[in-house]
């Protein structure tokens, strides 16, 4: 029997998320095999008047071509991929995975080849500017024991946080959009952190129910050389099959000159991999309410009430910096006070003090408000 709130969250996702229309092209990619959700999506595409395509991957397979993958191979791959990808007017990924840990042992090469030869043109490029996109986890057994809860404690959790009162949000997120339009200096200080950045003519994006879900962020960029100081993110970041903890970055004239955590190594491969990926593509402040501590999934940690990401790598075309990278690495920071507390000033204003918005025009974002 259908869980409900599959079929809930299936018609949000095709008629919000990515707001599909008669006779438009969606594809549907699904990692991993939990079907429930990729078999309502396909129905309600049909119910919007879509034409839906439908990818499956085996992570074991994928990571097996990975594996033995020449770059003239990965881009010949690409090459297929990107004319479909090309084709569609919408994109919507569920990842399923089983075990986060399964591509840990490819070796750092190859997922550099993968990284910059499909993962960047296909999806940072092509799908991310070009398609409207949503992409999202699937709260099964493995997503729970990753967050440390039981797989129906989980659930609920996770269709609170995805179907929120987007509306309500998008509503009280218009003030600090327009505030990030206005703003030349932001400055962040907390505990191993006093980074400070233009983000002036850069515009902004606020993210409420309209791209990957969980939502609840509004992003802009760097100006691409204006990065300066130190950063240290004090949340875990799961990354190609490893958690890196304890990162700390420094910044001279908005290059990484020097990043440190406990993979520092391959850390450092990562960010070597193209010119871009030692710069800053975006910057965003997470108020989503029903989120507040992390569970090693980026794509709920970057949206916690409390939390920035700066991240490493590739600029959206909407708050375009110059920065291109096939890196797009979302490095979180939480600055509630239980994580040591920490600062946010635009233009020398104080925003946000350990994670709670205090201008007056800003505090519809506190998260009981949004609730």
């Amino acid at each position: 029997m259908e869980d409900p709130r599959i079929r809930k969250f299936a018609y949000f996702l095709i008629n919000r998320a990515v707001g599909l229309k008669k006779n438009e092209k969606i594809l549907i990619e699904l990692h991993g095999h939990e079907h429930a959700l990729a078999k309502a999506l396909i129905e309600e595409a049909y119910k919007a008047g879509g034409q839906p395509f439908f990818h499956e991957f085996d992570y074991v397979l994928e990571g097996a071509m990975i594996s033995g993958a020449s770059e003239q191979h990965m881009k010949d791959v690409t090459s297929y991929e990107m004319a479909r990808m090309k084709d569609m007017d919408a994109y919507i990924d569920i990842r399923a995975t089983e075990n986060v840990s399964i591509w840990n042992h490819i070796p750092d090469d190859k997922m550099g080849i993968y990284r910059k030869y499909y993962w960047g043109p296909l999806h940072l490029s092509q799908r991310c500017n070009h398609t409207r996109w949503t992409v999202l986890r699937y709260p099964n057994h493995a997503m729970a024991q990753l967050a440390g809860m039981g797989t129906e404690e989980y659930e609920d959790f996770y269709f609170s946080a995805c179907l929120l009162d987007y509306e309500k949000m998008a509503r009280a997120m218009e003030p600090l959009a327009e505030l990030m339009n206005q703003t030349d200096q932001v400055r962040i200080t907390g505990p191993g952190t006093d980074l400070s950045f233009s983000i002036q003519g850069i515009g902004s994006s606020p993210m409420s129910g309209n791209r990957n879900i969980p939502d609840g962020e509004v992003y802009t960029a760097p100006v691409k050389d204006s990065v300066n100081g130190e950063i240290y993110y004090n949340v875990p970041s799961p990354y190609d099959g490893l958690v890196y903890q304890d990162v700390r970055l420094t910044f001279k004239n908005g290059k990484i000159v020097k990043a440190s955590s406990n993979h520092t190594e391959r850390m450092n491969q990562i960010l070597d991999l193209d010119e871009g990926a030692r710069y800053i593509g975006e910057f965003a402040i997470g108020v989503n309410p029903v989120i507040t501590k992390p569970i090693l999934d980026i794509l709920f940690d970057e949206k916690m009430a409390g939390s920035f990401h700066l991240t490493p790598g590739n600029a959206y075309d909407n708050t375009d910096n110059g920065n291109h990278s096939s890196v797009h690495w979302d490095l979180i920071c939480q600055q509630t006070p239980e994580f040591g507390g920490g600062e946010i000033y635009f233009d020398n204003v104080l925003i946000r003090k350990d994670g709670r918005f205090v201008l007056d025009s800003l505090l519809p974002l506190n998260p009981e408000n949004l609730l």
